[in-house]
């Protein structure tokens, strides 16, 4: 058992949270009870997932995607007000980490994807690693693109869908950013990588990767945003003794 503030502090220090200018709020976004034993994580505090928490009795879930985002309708009403009502209700806490969890070198999703699939990290193309989002480096050994399309399958457990552009062959540069950075695509490609992995794509992508020349793999936003989340609860649990769970709320996108 802990102090839920103690184990936000935790969090906070170690994934930087106040360095990051972010469209939600990183950190605590509802407060529950004062201590914490069982935390719950999962990629996006939905409602299957706080009614999950509730029936293992958590104190706290864990997510990548809260609350709160800049642009949305401020009102606590509907769909909102439901899933607020079931945290207070059961004096859970929520706490989110978007980009911070984006980023960081040891257990961020970018991190974890690379750890996975074997990827030899090599740097940061958007600034230092641990504090960039779009990351870069090299394959175990080159690959076709469809071979790359298939260890993704198999570690994230979800096809792919591969944009072969017919200027590159086999690959081994890759470059990747995990969720919804279809448009990072360009800067990959000024960096020199061979294939860009993301979660989703644009119509535009398709035709931005066949002429510029750099396949381009979208693996899924929730598949490829699954692991840092995961590694997070896991150091907590590691560090502080807390029971952590973690639970996928299938996601087709």
């Amino acid at each position: 058992m802990i102090h839920r503030d103690q184990l936000v502090a935790a969090c906070d220090h170690q994934l930087r949270s106040s360095q990051f200018k972010d469209f939600t709020v990183n950190g605590l976004q509802v407060e529950g009870r004062d201590t914490v034993t069982r935390v719950v994580s999962g990629v996006t505090a939905c409602q299957a997932l706080l009614e999950e928490a509730v029936a293992w009795r958590a104190d706290m879930v864990l997510v990548h995607h809260g609350y709160f985002w800049k642009n949305e309708p401020v009102a606590i009403t509907g769909m909102k007000q439901k899933r607020i009502k079931t945290l207070l209700d059961n004096e859970m806490s929520l706490l989110a980490y978007h980009l911070p969890l984006d980023a960081h070198a040891a257990f961020g999703n970018n991190a974890e994807l690379a750890k996975r699939l074997g990827w030899k990290v090599e740097g940061c193309i958007d600034g230092e690693l641990g504090e960039g989002l779009l990351w870069s480096g090299r394959l175990a050994e080159p690959l076709s693109v469809a071979e790359l399309g298939g260890q993704l399958a198999a570690v994230l457990h979800r096809e792919p869908l591969v944009v072969e552009s017919p200027l590159v062959g086999s690959v081994e540069r890759v470059a990747w950013c995990t969720g919804g950075a279809q448009d990072m695509i360009t800067a990959a490609y000024d960096a020199g990588a061979q294939v860009f992995v993301s979660g989703e794509i644009s119509e535009r992508t398709t035709h931005l990767a066949r002429e510029m020349g750099i396949h381009y793999i979208a693996a899924g936003h929730h598949a490829t945003e699954r692991f840092g989340v995961q590694a997070l609860g896991e150091w907590l649990a590691s560090e502080y003794g807390v029971e952590h769970r973690f639970i996928d709320i299938d996601n087709p996108a």
